[in-house]
């Protein structure tokens, strides 16, 4: 673990993880793509179940305790903090996509990805809540529309019950619960894998996952040593494997990502584990611009530079390399100020209202 309550690997699966959602959309693009490889990347979508797994853990880890322990004294800093996190950016990205309505208005064509009635809710982050079509205008803002929702529910989850206090087999029933319900959910509305129905069970999918992911924060607290990390991630291939053999991909699948989440933070801070490079690592801190950028910036990329249903690789290669240089420059440019002028609002000098963070408990 860093010096700031960080684990380092995570922050670099996170990377891979927003790399594995960009090919996703430019698989369908891609002349000459193996068999193999389009199998693998048109499971992309499910690097967004990781991504709500990953956030309960994360959060869990960095505001867990301080919620516990101060109570609801320090929920609006905790929603400010989130705000700042997620939004800005947001907006930089909807006056991206303004633009290119604007593009698309003037050369007479017609511009159904962006409603204009639609653009207030996606504004307020609440699309996936029923109030519009979530996959509009930035079709992967859907999902922190989601996360908003997480956050507003996550002080009230965590006061509500100190899941590290709960003995194992209740912490593994409930992570199983939890799972289950997703499940259920799935297939009450005849869904058969975790990309389908988003303005119907993209919220529940979110939640659940959420919850699951602060579960495995308290499973990772008191197994911190090795002989957990072999045992985590043999559950993952075991529920990888079962998902091949025919399982449903709504129950294997989260169940897979939870063990395997909780194996890659067993091994967080190891020696000789590739996860804690600087390149991946930096991929990581950068993950949330290279997210919330890439699907219009390659609306727009093909807007200027395609003109037939497939690209080469060349194409391709320069298309990843925009997404790469815009991820950095919006990381450093957009996401890093914003944060620190909102972050900065309401600040007391020399006192602040959240308690210091504390090491997590062994």
């Amino acid at each position: 673990m860093s010096d700031r309550g960080e684990l380092r690997a995570l922050t670099s699966v996170r990377g891979i993880s927003a790399w594995w959602v960009v090919l996703y959309h430019l698989r369908g693009s891609l002349a000459g793509l193996p068999g193999t490889a389009e199998a693998v990347l048109a499971k992309g979508y499910l690097a967004v179940d990781f991504f709500f797994l990953l956030s309960g853990f994360v959060l869990a880890l960095s505001h867990g305790e301080r919620l516990r322990s101060a109570g609801l004294a320090v929920v609006p800093d905790f929603l400010r903090r989130r705000i700042a996190r997620i939004w800005p950016l947001h907006a930089v990205m909807l006056g991206f996509a303004v633009l290119l309505l604007l593009v698309l208005r003037a050369s007479g064509r017609a511009a159904p990805e962006f409603p204009l009635a639609e653009l207030p809710a996606h504004l307020l982050l609440v699309q996936a809540w029923g109030f519009a079509e979530p996959l509009r205008w930035n079709d992967p803002a859907w999902s922190i529309s989601c996360e908003l929702a997480a956050y507003l529910l996550f002080p009230l989850w965590v006061m509500a019950i100190d899941w590290r206090g709960r003995a194992t087999p209740a912490l593994l029933g409930a992570i199983g619960a939890l799972l289950l319900g997703l499940g259920a959910a799935f297939a009450l509305r005849g869904a058969d894998t975790l990309g389908q129905d988003i303005p119907h069970l993209g919220v529940v999918r979110c939640l659940l996952e959420f919850a699951t992911g602060t579960l495995i924060h308290a499973l990772w607290q008191r197994w911190r040593e090795r002989r957990a990390v072999l045992a985590s991630f043999g559950i993952a291939a075991l529920f990888g494997m079962a998902w091949r053999l025919g399982a449903p991909e709504t129950l294997a699948v989260p169940a897979a990502l939870a063990a395997l989440l909780l194996g890659l933070a067993l091994t967080a801070g190891r020696p000789g584990n590739p996860l804690e490079g600087a390149l991946l690592h930096r991929l990581g801190e950068i993950s949330y611009a290279t997210y919330l950028s890439h699907f219009l910036l390659w609306f727009a990329f093909k807007l200027a530079f395609v003109r037939t249903a497939t690209i080469g690789w060349p194409l391709a290669a320069l298309y990843l390399l925009l997404v790469l240089a815009a991820s950095v420059a919006l990381h450093y440019w957009v996401e890093r100020p914003a944060q620190r002028w909102v972050n900065a609002l309401g600040f007391r000098p020399g006192r602040s209202r959240l308690p210091a963070r504390r090491s997590p408990p062994g």
